[in-house]
């Protein structure tokens, strides 16, 4: 079996600054890797993600760009390989959650917003990694996506139409560098603890704290960053010597919602 060893590697996760993201990146340095941590707002908590991945012995630098902006991540990946080196990883995490309205009442400004960041923001960052990405023997995109892709809860439908999307991008993604030893997947949360899934389940429950939801949750807890972190530096590592173009779950056996 191949290890779980990203010695060497250079990762680029987007929306690290806090919760999955920053989860992932902390991850990924665990494992070994040097992380580029991208942020939109929030400068201070991207520090402290670089600061906590320094601590792990590994290079880390926060660069500030909004996945919408074609010349912001242009730069930034220039300057992840004039910093780093090209980098082998790159994790398509930044997200944004919708309002959660009905079809008959969400604004067509919102559905075009929630497609730039989840569908239009991944196509762009990985065009723009591919030319690094395909400098090495093996290098990775991973895709965060979302269990609402298949659940399809009433009054979410712009933030799970996008997220579709992202997810059909991986799909053709992996199919098309298949030569290039780029291997494409996607990880899907469920409820997560995380500023995104606190604002949910606040917004679905009404109550402040999101542990109130861990009796009701598989393994009586809802999932942690460390958890999505795992799957991510599964698929990136050597130990994932043969999938590509695969979703994986992390939803506690089929966690579908939640009130």
């Amino acid at each position: 079996m191949g290890e779980m060893n990203l010695a060497g590697r250079v990762a680029l996760v987007t929306g690290a600054s806090r919760g999955i993201g920053r989860g992932i990146a902390i991850g990924l340095a665990e494992a070994g890797a040097d992380v580029a941590v991208n942020y939109t707002r929030g400068k201070e908590a991207a520090a402290e993600t670089v600061a906590a991945i320094e601590a792990l012995g590994r290079k880390a630098k926060a660069y500030q760009a909004s996945v919408t902006d074609e010349a912001a991540c242009a730069a930034m990946v220039a300057a992840i390989e004039a910093d780093f080196g090209s980098m082998s990883i790159l994790i398509n995490n930044a997200g944004i959650a919708s309002r959660g309205l009905s079809v008959a009442d969400t604004t067509p400004e919102e559905v075009d917003k929630l497609f730039a960041v989840h569908a239009a923001g991944p196509h762009r960052l990985s065009r723009l990694a591919l030319p690094q990405l395909r400098t090495h023997a093996r290098s990775d995109i991973i895709v965060i996506s979302s269990i609402a892709t298949y659940t399809h809860s009433p009054n979410g439908a712009p933030y799970t139409m996008a997220k579709a999307a992202g997810e059909a991008l991986a799909y053709a993604l992996a199919k098309e560098e298949l030569g290039n030893g780029v291997r494409v997947n996607i990880v899907a949360p469920a409820l997560t603890v995380s500023d995104m899934g606190e604002k949910l389940s606040r917004a679905i429950t009404g109550n402040e704290d999101i542990h109130h939801l861990d009796a009701k949750m598989p393994f009586g807890r809802v999932a942690v960053p460390a958890d999505v972190a795992a799957a991510v530096v599964w698929f990136v590592s050597d130990a994932n010597s043969y999938c590509s173009g695969q979703k994986l779950n992390i939803d506690g056996a089929g966690q579908a919602t939640f009130r």
